[in-house]
């Protein structure tokens, strides 16, 4: 899960970076060629990350409580979104969205929920 969380890590951080551009390939972009389309991508990608690295975390401190681990790998995935949200305003090719910002909280919520509830193995 570790590996899985780095490599989707690094896949997010590449559409970030080709978005900002400009450069966001096709076959990427039609994949939510419709309407409301950035938002669950949004929801499902910001969602997919919190539930990998939340369920990394969740095994090796066993000492800590389970919605602690769970709150804080949320809290610091919010501020990293919310900062690169925010850092849209400053690329041509981009632009803020409170509801895109509001799409990714909920992933947020939704990948830590779902990583919370499963028992650990």
């Amino acid at each position: 899960m570790k590996y899985l969380s780095i490599l989707f890590f690094i896949f997010i951080i590449t559409i970030i970076v080709l978005a900002d551009n400009g450069n966001i390939p096709p076959f990427i972009r039609s994949l939510y060629d419709f309407e409301n389309g950035d938002k669950l991508g949004h929801l499902i990608l910001y969602g997919l990350l919190t539930f990998f690295i939340t369920r990394v975390f969740l095994s090796p401190l066993p000492s800590k409580s389970r919605s602690w681990v769970t709150l804080s790998v949320g809290l610091i995935l919010a501020l990293g979104i919310a900062l690169e949200e925010w850092s849209q305003q400053f690329f041509s090719a981009r632009t803020f969205d409170l509801l895109d910002l509001l799409a990714s909280y909920l992933g947020v919520l939704v990948g830590g929920w779902a990583a919370y509830k499963i028992k650990r193995p």
